[in-house]
């Protein structure tokens, strides 16, 4: 419902003639219902949350030199039991940051699938990869609704980019996403999500684009994922470790 906002007006304490009264009475008249029909931004509610992705012209801001410090990926690897020979994936993958250092913990026999859903970032990842000289990594294009995984994953990380995949507006399209991922994991296969804390903290996105803990546990659950572990990744962060309940939902054909 929309609010309706008064009108204050203060007229001059000199009095008025008739005909200057009936000119103004009109006007304000017109002033309120315009008011009413147009409430000033103040009053108006604050929009639900949209999901937005992360610009590729941006890039070079997930870069920062401190960023190890703060992502802490060694912990959050350790969290997934990600270990040599493993076969895992990025999804969200961006410029590839996580995925090289997925690579070099799987070792040259394990595989690395990077996957995101803007053709940009696939090109930033493969001249990455290409510069790092890494041969474990498998490029990977999804959609918002499928990942486009194969079968048999060890590990799925998710790491700084559940938020622009969770639209609160269409709760069916993170679902059918995560039950796809849970179809593409081992039946001891695991999943991590780590986002960035409710709040305005840190080097993430804005506190009314952040999505909560409970929410990403709700999603998960839905699309057949048990919550094993819920930590914090200070400074800024939380990290959430599902596995696959024994018959994951199945995605929509």
């Amino acid at each position: 419902m929309k609010a309706l906002t008064a009108s204050l007006v203060v007229l001059s304490f000199v009095p008025l003639t008739p005909r200057i009264g009936r000119q103004i009475a009109p006007t304000l008249r017109a002033a309120a219902q315009a008011t009413s029909r147009n409430p000033s931004p103040s009053t108006t509610r604050p929009q639900p949350r949209k999901p937005r992705l992360f610009p590729p012209e941006d890039l070079g801001l997930l870069e920062a030199p401190d960023r190890d410090d703060w992502n802490k990926p060694d912990l959050i690897m350790d969290a997934l039991g990600i270990a040599d020979g493993g076969t895992v994936a990025d999804l969200g993958a961006g410029g590839g940051w996580f995925t090289i250092r997925l690579a070099r913990r799987v070792g040259p026999t394990g595989t690395v699938y990077a996957q995101d859903i803007q053709p940009q970032m696939i090109e930033a990842i493969n001249r990455r990869v290409q510069h790092e000289g890494v041969r474990n990594v498998r490029t990977v294009m999804g959609t918002s609704t499928d990942p486009h995984l194969p079968a048999g994953l060890d590990a799925v990380l998710i790491v700084d980019a559940y938020h622009e995949m969770d639209d609160p507006a269409r709760p069916d399209v993170i679902r059918t996403f995560l039950s796809r991922v849970a179809a593409a994991l081992k039946p001891q296969g695991r999943i991590g999500v780590v986002d960035f804390l409710p709040g305005g903290g840190g080097p993430g996105p804005a506190a009314e684009d952040r999505v909560s803990p409970d929410a990403v546990i709700r999603a998960a659950e839905d699309a057949g994922f048990t919550l094993q572990t819920r930590d914090i990744v200070p400074p800024f962060q939380y990290i959430l470790v599902f596995s696959r309940t024994t018959r994951p939902m199945t995605p929509p054909q």
